[in-house]
Parts: structure tokens; sequence; C-alpha cells
């Protein structure tokens, strides 16, 4: 502390040995925790790229003894419906997370607007979902009998169309970072609401709207459960990739139980450790592509809306 002419001047100390040496502590701490998780993703990528013999003698390896693309070659050439059902996967999860943000940006925007006078009653409204189900059979008699979504793509689209908590993560950050003034400039300069929202609203709040894209994304192509309720076994051609991958893994486990009765029958076996690594590739791949393209938006969007300033 330095002191000038009646007043006290405080200068800032220089950061200490210690405080350096506890700084590159935590980075170290945390860099060892990285690793520590990447490290079984390694191994399953390894254990997908190597022979189903030298897993079965050798363990799993982070370098296999013997590489092998027999796994992938068995799911390609099995008669599967593989690349057909990535496909219908990548549409599934690009038109719902665009349906899903036209419908949420919108909703959470007005909701957290203090002059629409029923948001309140709203909000009670949309959280009650988040705390009671209609249950299964409920929502499978509507989405069959009155929405007549049976055997199409929209009934694997428009029961995640919208979410309660990602409604919440909007309008929360809506309201912390898109100042009353701003929207007032907008109107007096003679923007309607839409116009508002289009040209001022979002451009502010990309951070937020790209991380519930983010999380629509992991949610629809993780999704297989809504394939089995409503698209039969005549429409396989409208099958999601993890849909597939769960059928493969079934008929994995009947071989395999079966195998014991067949002991004494030669014929082709197919890879059962590595087709399900393989499986964990093929299912994650285009997520971890994905992913580092949307990390800062993903960072800024969970935290800045939490702070009020």
């Amino acid at each position: 502390m330095k002191k000038t002419a009646g007043t006290q001047e405080y200068i800032r100390p220089q950061d200490s040995a210690f405080d350096k040496k506890t700084d590159n502590l935590v980075s170290l701490f945390f860099l060892v925790l990285i690793i520590l998780a990447f490290l079984p993703v390694l191994l399953v990528i390894m254990a997908a790229f190597s022979s189903e013999e030298s897993v079965a003698v050798y363990g799993y390896r982070f370098i296999p003894k013997e590489f092998s693309l027999e796994a992938f070659r068995y799911m390609f050439s099995s008669g599967s419906t593989l690349p057909s059902s990535f496909m219908n996967s990548v549409f599934i999860t690009a038109v719902g997370t665009l349906l899903g943000l036209a419908v949420m940006c919108p909703c959470s925007y007005a909701l957290s607007r203090k002059e629409f006078r029923h948001r309140s009653a709203l909000m009670i409204f949309l959280m009650i979902p988040m705390l009671f189900s209609g249950g299964l059979v409920s929502s499978y008699m509507v989405n069959t009998q009155i929405l007549h979504l049976r055997n199409s793509y929209w009934a694997l689209i428009l029961p995640g169309l919208c979410s309660t908590w990602y409604l919440m993560l909007l309008r929360n950050y809506f309201i912390t970072s898109v100042p009353d003034s701003l929207i007032e400039s907008a109107k007096l300069d003679g923007a309607s609401a839409y116009g508002t929202f289009l040209r001022v609203v979002l451009p502010i709040c990309r951070p937020v709207v790209m991380t519930v894209a983010v999380f629509q994304i992991f949610a629809y192509w993780n999704s297989w459960y809504p394939a089995l309720l409503y698209i039969d076994t005549n429409h396989t051609e409208k099958y999601p990739l993890q849909y597939v991958l769960v059928n493969i893994e079934r008929s994995i486990q009947a071989m395999s139980r079966d195998a014991q009765y067949l002991s004494g029958m030669t014929g082709y076996t197919a890879p059962s450790v590595t087709l399900r690594m393989a499986m964990v590739v093929i299912a994650i791949a285009p997520i971890m592509i994905l992913f580092p393209f949307f990390r800062k938006f993903l960072k800024t969007g969970l935290t800045v809306g939490a702070v009020k300033g």
C-alpha cells in the first residue's frame, strides 16, 4: 500500500511463487483428469480396429496386436440398413433441431417479457410435465390414434421437439442478457415484435441458442426408443441409426446364446466384442467431430445467462 497526499493508493502485489505453483498444480490435475476421461474412449476405438482373436487372447490394448476392419466390414455387408439409417438419423436430427429452435426460441422470448400478462400461468402450465408425466400409454395413443404418426418420420421428431428445461434456459438468458432499453429502442425505430426478435434479440442470444441446439442434436442422435414404439418391421427404411445398432446388438446376443448348441458345427462366426466397439465408434464419431465447433457456444450459453450484470 502506498500513501499519496491524503489518499491511499493500493498497488496490487505481484503473484508469488506459491500462487504460480498452485496454478501449475491445478492445471496438471485437470490435465490428468482429461487424459483419464479420454483413455476409455481411445481404448474403445483401438478395440474396434482389432481382430476378434487378438482381443480374445490379449484383451483390450491401446496398441492392438493385430489390426482388423472385420467388425466394420461385417456391419456394412451383413444386409443391414446401416447406411440408410445413418442418413435417416442425420435427417431426423437436422429437422428436429431446427423445428425445435423455431418453436422454443419465440416461446421463451415471449415468456421473458414483462408485458406478457399470462407468462406466469403459462410457465406453471409448462412445468407440470416436468413433475407429472402423462405416461407411455397415453402418449402412444395420442401419437398413433389422434395424430396418426405411426410409421412416419414425424413420430421420431415431434415427441422430442420441445423441452421445458430448454425453454427455461432460453427464458433466463433472454431476461439477463437482453436489456429492456434495447427493446424499447427497436420499437422507437419502428421495428415490429417479430423484427425485434429476429434482428435484435437472436444475434445477441446466439450462444444460448447454439447451446440448446447442441443438446437437441445429442438427444435426437442418441434416440432409438421412439422407433421401437412407432416404426414397425414393414418400414425398416425409416429406422434411425441407433435403433439399427440396437437390433445388431440383440442379434449378437442371440448368436452368443445359440453358440453353445452349435459348437460342433463349422461356419462363419460374426465378431462380437469388436463389433460392439465398432458400434460405439459409429455412434459417437459424428458427435465427437461436431462438438469442438460448438464448444465455445456451449460454455458461454451455460454461464453468461447465470449472472445478471
